[in-house]
């Protein structure tokens, strides 16, 4: 799902918080981000890290060496060689061990953007496995011949297999808030990767190495509240990535007695959430999200709701991309609610389609003439819409076509089987639905409920999704069935509606 908000690295080499480009009016959440509202949300904490490692590198004498230049060139490589293999040197015992780990992390936070690709790279080249000794593992076990010499053998390649790094970087998890910052190096690496297969034979270290140590049995599944401290409640403000959070009022709004939050946490990281979801109680499905965080909206009573709205799911640590908890985090969600609330009978989401609009264009591009029906293409015609080459897709770039009575209602019918066909259709090359979001709740057992009209109509909802958004009903009884159909035949659960409407193309 697309993050409007995400913390990397500037030019000045200093963690910040970024804000996608967004258009929102007056006064919005984006607006005070980019001016610095939640940077110091995590300024504050780098400063207490910087402060909490220098404290524990200068627990142990003599581990403090000379200080490397933020861009990191010439000599300073050299010197941060021999702080790195200081790391891997098991002299002093535990203590030193953390402290000249504590004493790398700082280094590596006083340098500039540059700096940290070459301290990343330096990483990734001086400190992989040795190539040679791997060969020679692999000839010894090819020669051995009793059980007992291949298992020695055996035992010699693993060790070989695993790269000195790895064994750095471990270090970290001992200091305070050293997963969080191994999770943000992977972030980084993400993206230095990309193009650089020496980076990206990092990034997959780590990227093993922070599977094994979010494990969901490790993780603490916790509800966050108005009353959870304020530091918390900045960072689910900076991290919501489905409906952004416009102010205190609409977070107040949305952790109302009538609604709910969950989060994940690690131990190693209990002040940063790793993944929440925001739950509406009502009575019935809800089809619109602004109605549902309406602010001006009554509160209603949490023990007379019938149905839990699942209306925003956000991952907040890009560094555990790949690394999935979010189909455990609704399962142990709905537990928790049909625990609390037994008159809970339905369970569903309320979310975005963020694929459509662009699948749309593409068809227009490709198949124009297929999307829109002989009385559909009459109907727009008679709203007044001339219809191009790009058919519908075009007439979406209006901005304000949903305002319009005429064009709206011309619109419904053919925006309404388009997308039940794009989500119980159309398949990405891996064979999994080509919607994300889409793949997301099938994967875990959902079903395609309802398609809901106008559903969304703020910008972002109009561009990715033309306003729809979809209930996918979390069915306790069918949940295996469904994601066992969808995972090995790739078959989408799907109400009869919406299996009609994508049949009437």
């Amino acid at each position: 799902m697309p993050a409007p908000m995400r913390f990397r690295v500037d030019g000045s080499g200093r963690d910040r918080l970024f804000v996608e480009p967004t258009t929102t009016g007056p006064g919005t959440m984006s607006e005070r981000a980019s001016g610095g509202f939640f940077e110091g949300v995590f300024d504050r904490t780098l400063t207490n890290l910087r402060s909490a490692w220098r404290d524990i590198a200068l627990s142990a004498r003599g581990v403090l060496g000379r200080g490397q230049s933020g861009e990191l060139s010439g000599d300073d490589l050299g010197r941060l060689r021999e702080q790195m293999l200081s790391c891997l040197d098991g002299r002093g015992g535990e203590v030193s061990a953390r402290a000249r780990a504590a004493n790398l992390g700082r280094t590596y936070l006083g340098l500039d953007a540059g700096g940290r690709e070459r301290f990343l790279r330096l990483l990734a080249s001086d400190f992989d496995v040795d190539r040679a000794e791997i060969d020679r593992c692999c000839g010894e076990l090819a020669r051995a011949e009793q059980p007992a010499a291949r298992l020695a053998a055996e035992r010699r390649l693993r060790d070989a297999l695993e790269p000195p790094r790895i064994l750095l970087l471990r270090h970290f998890n001992a200091l305070p808030e050293g997963v969080k910052f191994l999770v943000d190096r992977r972030a980084e690496l993400l993206q230095l990767g990309r193009h650089d297969p020496l980076l990206a034979g990092l990034e997959d270290d780590l990227r093993r190495l922070l599977a094994n140590w979010f494990d969901i049995g490790f993780l603490e599944l916790r509800r966050i509240a108005w009353a959870s401290p304020a530091a918390l409640l900045e960072k689910l403000m900076a991290y919501e990535a489905v409906h952004e959070i416009r102010s205190w009022t609409d977070l107040k709004n949305r952790l109302e007695a009538d609604r709910r939050c969950f989060a994940f946490f690690h131990p190693r990281m209990p002040d940063e959430p790793l993944i929440f979801v925001e739950v509406a109680l009502v009575s019935g499905m809800a089809g619109n999200i602004h109605a549902l965080l309406d602010e001006a909206a009554p509160v209603g009573d949490p023990h007379a709701a019938d149905t839990a709205i699942f209306y925003s799911i956000s991952n907040c640590q890009r560094g555990l991309n790949g690394i999935s908890f979010g189909d455990f985090l609704i399962k142990r969600v709905v537990d928790a609610l049909a625990a609390e609330l037994p008159r809970l009978k339905t369970f569903a989401t309320l979310s975005p389609v963020p694929g459509f609009r662009a699948w749309l264009a593409r068809q227009s591009e490709v198949a124009p003439a297929g999307l829109l029906q002989p009385a559909e293409r009459t109907a727009l015609e008679a709203a007044g819409v001339e219809l191009t080459a790009a058919g519908v897709s075009a007439v979406l770039d209006r901005t304000d076509w949903h305002a319009d009575p005429q064009l709206a209602t011309a619109l419904r019918e053919p925006l309404l089987r388009l997308c039940a066909r794009y989500l119980t259709r159309e398949r990405a090359a891996s064979g999994r639905a080509l919607d994300p979001v889409a793949h997301f709740h099938l994967s875990n057992g959902a079903r395609v409920e309802r398609i809901n009209w106008l559903g969304d109509t703020s910008q972002k909802g109009l561009e990715q999704s033309a306003g729809m958004m979809v209930n996918y009903l979390y069915r306790l009884a069918d949940i295996e069935a469904n994601h066992e159909a969808y995972r090995g035949e790739g078959r989408v659960a799907a109400s009869s509606a919406v299996r009609s409407l994508a049949r009437a193309g």
